[in-house]
């Protein structure tokens, strides 16, 4: 497994103005990403080095949003004012992972606006929503049309998190969690910030 992206919610009026914020202050520009029909959301993407990439997404006003559990944490998360909702590892075989949780994935979909298909499975949204400090997993079944396959100069190289090491060992089955992640102490658990290399040098956000 390897790390794949970070995830910042925000509300849904407010999405072009956290794209901007955060592209700016990273000096690096989002793409549109589409809408995903089947979770009612909506998201921008920052395709970023080593094949990751750092994902704002809003709960759109649609019957999906109440019902998908990644719409559901999207929305929650920005009702409570929004923030890094969390990060997710990618696999590539998610039966192993399923196997692990004892239940099934479920399939995810979006078309980019110029038309690209991307399909994937994903498993996790739930523990994310009682434990902010877990990831969820996903396995790419479009490698192709990869979000991050246009990266850029920019890099994510630290996740502030807050929680505990042994409860996320577990759920990682014992495997080891990315280089990237670093133990901070917080009121709650959860990412806490992020850190990213730029040509500009060192950026933090929170």
């Amino acid at each position: 497994m390897r790390l794949d992206h970070v995830s910042y919610a925000c509300a849904p009026g407010e999405l072009a103005e956290v794209v901007q914020r955060i592209g700016s202050e990273l000096g690096a520009a989002f793409v549109d990403g589409g809408i995903h029909p089947s979770f009612g959301t909506r998201n921008f993407i920052l395709p970023l080095a080593n094949d990751v990439y750092v994902e704002v997404v809003a709960a759109l006003d649609h019957p999906a949003a109440e019902k998908a559990p990644f719409g559901r944490a999207v929305r929650h998360r920005a009702e409570e004012g929004g923030g890094w909702l969390g990060w997710v590892l990618a696999v590539d075989d998610i039966t192993s992972v399923e196997a692990q949780l004892g239940r099934g994935s479920v399939a995810g979909h979006r078309i980019r606006p110029d038309g690209a298909e991307l399909r994937w499975r994903q498993i996790g949204v739930l523990d994310l929503m009682d434990d902010p400090q877990l990831p969820y997993f996903v396995e790419w079944q479009t490698e192709e049309c990869h979000p991050a396959c246009d990266g850029g100069p920019v890099a994510l190289t630290s996740i502030e998190m807050s929680g505990d090491a042994a409860t996320l060992s577990t759920w990682l089955g014992g495997s080891q969690a990315p280089s990237a992640i670093t133990w901070v102490t917080d009121d709650e658990p959860g990412i806490v910030a992020c850190g990213f290399e730029t040509p500009r040098g060192f950026v933090r956000i929170d």
